[in-house]
């Protein structure tokens, strides 16, 4: 447990950073259905698209999880809410708005650890909000893409 932090900063953080888990465990669980749910649909390079993302979640939830450890807490196990089904375009329309809601929230959480001044977890944040920055793009570019 970090003791360079108040403890009430580090329950601030961890709050944070619990909410963040859960829209990591939620989006995990909600590509790995969309990969299983998109089978047959003419859509390989969409499944691994699905697949690989889903992957780059886990590591999220897996490095948050680690903070939250090291800062005293205990990391959250509930997703935030999944959204499921439908034809191809609703899944990665679903999957973008999840992204924009993940962007939202890690810059409002970027900016409160800046304020706390916890470096370390700012910038694991940042790297995070990074990799979700790229997903939205690879989503917006392949809707785009599909409106004919």
């Amino acid at each position: 447990m970090s003791i360079l932090l108040k403890k009430a900063e580090r329950d601030k953080i961890v709050k944070a950073l619990n909410f963040d888990i859960g829209l990591e465990i939620g989006a995990i669980v909600q590509y790995i259905m969309h990969e299983v749910m998109a089978e047959g649909m003419e859509s390989p390079a969409i499944m691994e698209k699905f697949e690989s993302t889903s992957k780059d979640e886990m590591k999220h939830l897996e490095r948050l999880a680690q903070r939250v450890n090291y800062l005293g807490g205990t990391p959250n196990t509930k997703p935030a809410p999944i959204k499921v089904g439908g034809v191809i375009k609703k899944m990665m329309q679903d999957d973008l708005d999840g992204e924009y809601v993940a962007i939202k929230t890690y810059k409002e959480h970027v900016k409160m650890c800046a304020e706390i001044s916890d470096t370390t977890t700012r910038l694991m944040l940042e790297e995070i909000l990074t990799d979700e920055e790229g997903h939205a793009d690879t989503w917006e570019t392949i809707l785009q893409k599909t409106v004919k």
